[in-house]
């Protein structure tokens, strides 16, 4: 793809011709594969992804590692040793569907294939970090890496698909976690005349219930394990934990800085657009735009040495899946917007950290927002989800914590720790208000309140 502004993209898109009954089945099961009908001809074109010939003929090539001439280059399976003797499951697989940016197929209950769309040349994060975690650091709270589809021209790879163990699981903890927020506001609503001020902390952990808290602690915990295994590794380049300069210090503060400027100048361009009702709020926030830099660069302030380590890189409630007792890491791409070699680069554990504590902001909001709920009742609501929000992040916050006691890339001390967190955590919501503006306006009102809450506690 090559556009007027901006670098050339590569996709990958395996397109087929079906035939009469084929082409029918095709448009039947999956009209949203179909690419082209042929005139005066029982023929489509369509997304091969839904021939399960095309499926079963990739699981073999990674099973049976073969190698496929192309006119510049080759195409390589490469499985692992477990896979390579595992059954054979090609005859049994379905397209998963859901909101993706990538293609998904399920072989059997045990493998799940990810073909990746958009392409760069160079080892895939996912692919890197997965195997990682599965064959050195044994890491059980991933899905095992199980082989690679890629292709090869000269000294260049481009990863085109990654197979992983399939894992049973009721969800997404992003799901999981609305439906304990909309008990949490039913037991508010319940009590609504008693409920005028917040309350006691014992009445707080009472509306919020016993369950959720413990989700948060052991999510917290899974992700202090997840750190320890990232950084486990010494002797490997491209693991192997790094102290935090001076020099890398101030390449964050300046990033940061650049991300600020650019998601306030957006804001202040659609200001009129946004809705009255939190219309001042966004000019509370734009007029702290020197406060929220001044608080980045406390960062170059730190005396600590907290090294940076590879980190997952879009860290959120969507990235686990709940099986019932524990949670599972996925997708280890880093923001698919950024390009490969600055997703690969080695940063602070914190940017993780909180990504998952933003994410429970926008799950108490997201809420709050569902079709169920009572619009005269989201006014009241709004404040318990503030404390929802800060209830749930702070015991995730404990958890990880007690996960990772001396860790090398934690802060040593509590005031460099809070200054850290304060840091990234306000990058990262200066980063979703340029994302809401783009994508979900609506939304822009969590990452200013986000902010606000920031700011406020700090």
């Amino acid at each position: 793809m090559n556009y007027t502004e901006g670098a050339a993209e590569i996709y990958t898109l395996p397109l087929q011709i079906a035939r009469d009954e084929n082409a029918h089945r095709i448009s039947r099961e999956a009209q949203q594969a179909v690419i082209a009908e042929f005139a005066d001809s029982n023929a489509i074109l369509h997304d091969a992804t839904f021939d399960p010939d095309y499926r079963a003929e990739i699981y073999r090539i990674i099973r049976e590692q073969r190698k496929l001439r192309a006119r510049r280059g080759e195409i390589l399976g490469s499985p692992s040793a477990q896979f390579a003797a595992a059954e054979d499951l090609s005859a049994n697989s379905r397209v998963m569907r859901g909101e993706q940016s990538n293609s998904s197929i399920l072989f059997g209950t045990q493998y799940f294939l990810k073909i990746f769309r958009k392409l760069e040349e160079g080892i895939n994060p996912d692919v890197e970090i997965t195997r990682f975690l599965t064959e050195r650091a044994k890491f059980p709270n991933v899905p095992a890496f199980a082989g690679t589809l890629e292709y090869r021209s000269g000294k260049n790879t481009v990863v085109l698909a990654l197979l992983l163990s399939a894992i049973a699981n009721e969800g997404d903890a992003w799901n999981f976690t609305l439906d304990s927020i909309g008990s949490y506001y039913e037991r508010v609503l319940s009590r609504k005349a008693d409920l005028n001020e917040i309350g006691s902390t014992q009445l707080i952990q009472e509306l919020i219930g016993g369950i959720y808290p413990e989700k948060a602690r052991l999510l917290g915990q899974r992700t202090g394990e997840l750190h320890r295994a990232l950084a486990s590794e010494t002797d490997d380049p491209a693991f192997a934990p790094e102290p935090f300069n001076a020099l890398a210090q101030r390449s964050v503060v300046q990033s940061m800085r650049a991300s600020l400027r650019r998601a306030f100048e957006l804001l202040r361009k659609k200001l009129d657009d946004l809705p009255e009702a939190f219309r001042a709020e966004a000019e509370e926030v734009l007029a702290a735009e020197k406060q929220i830099l001044a608080q980045e660069r406390r960062l170059l302030e730190q005396r600590s040495a907290a090294h940076k380590i590879r980190i997952h890189g879009d860290f959120h409630l969507g990235q686990a899946l709940h099986t019932g007792r524990d949670f599972i890491f996925l997708d280890f791409e880093g923001e698919p917007a950024r390009p490969l070699g600055e997703r690969k680069l080695k940063r602070s554990a914190l940017r993780d950290v909180t990504g998952m504590m933003r994410s429970f902001q926008y799950a108490a909001y997201s809420a709050l927002w569902q079709p169920a709920m009572r619009q005269e009742d989201v006014p009241f609501l709004e404040k318990w989800a503030d404390v929802w929000y800060r209830e749930m992040s702070s015991t995730f916050m404990q958890s990880y914590l007690a996960a990772t006691p001396d860790a090398l890339f934690i802060p040593r001390n509590e005031a460099d720790l809070s200054i850290a967190l304060e840091a990234y955590l306000l990058d990262k919501a200066v980063y979703e208000i340029g994302y809401e503006l783009n994508h979900r306006p609506d939304w822009v009102v969590i990452p200013i309140r986000g902010i606000k809450h920031i700011l406020k506690s700090g």
